[in-house]
This record gives structure tokens, sequence and C-alpha cells, in this order.
């Protein structure tokens, strides 16, 4: 599973995930790419099995790119735990992730493999999502 190998901070504040995307929001690497409309946390294990939905609809022709990498930690605290006592373990890690960012793009299929392996990648994903051409404005 996809998470950071060092840290300057173990822990993080939430944050917030307003506006859309001003860089990451183009086609880059590949032919097709698949475009998150909606906002959310995307998990390492959505990612995990986005990607490997991916890679088996596809046959692993082609090349696929991964545009995002999970490096928020997310805590939480053990059942039973009463309020206070400070900041939970690590459970997680997300990736933010707000409208217009590409996640992945492929190249060296058609565009019917590319559109269906991205229909069952958004699938797993916690948002509404779209598949993009290169060079198209969406």
């Amino acid at each position: 599973m996809l998470q950071p190998k060092r840290r300057k901070y173990r822990k993080e504040f939430r944050g917030k995930m307003k506006g859309n995307a001003t860089s990451g929001f183009e086609v880059d690497f590949g032919e097709y790419g698949l475009k998150a409309m909606g906002r959310g946390w995307m998990t390492a294990r959505q990612l995990e099995a986005a990607r490997k939905t991916i890679a088996h609809c596809t046959k692993r022709q082609g090349k696929i790119w991964i545009r995002l990498f999970p490096n928020k930690p997310i805590t939480t605290k053990g059942l039973g735990v009463g309020m206070g006592s400070g900041k939970g373990d690590i459970k997680e890690y997300v990736a933010p992730v707000i409208p217009g960012k590409i996640l992945f793009e492929i190249s060296g299929v058609t565009r019917e493999i590319a559109a269906e392996s991205m229909r069952l990648a958004g699938h797993k994903l916690p948002f509404v999502t779209a598949l993009v051409q290169r060079g198209e404005i969406l």
C-alpha cells in the first residue's frame, strides 16, 4: 500500500479542500485521463483498487500513470477511549482530491478500452469522475 517513507511530522491537521484544481488538471503523460469531478479524500486502498482495475481491464497493455500520492495521515482514537488524552494514532494515509484533478492517465490502448477501464476504476472511488482526452477542454 502506498504511504510516505518518512515524514517531518507524524500527524497533521485535517485541512480544507476549497476551490478547483490549479495544477494537475491536464492530461500530461498519456492519451486519456480520469478526472475527478467531486472532492474528497482518496485512501491508499481506493487508489490501489482503482489501479488494479485499470490494469486488469487493459490486460496490462499500454502504460498507466498515477498522478497523486496518499501523503496525508488520518488519525482515529480507539473504541471506548474517552474525550481528551491527545490525538489518536495514524489509521491510514489519504490523498486530498479537489474537482479538476487528474487521477490516472493511460496510453497505448484504444479509446473503448480506456473508457471502459476508467469507468470501472471510477466505481472504486468516493466521488464522481470523468474520462478526458489529451488536449480536450472539459
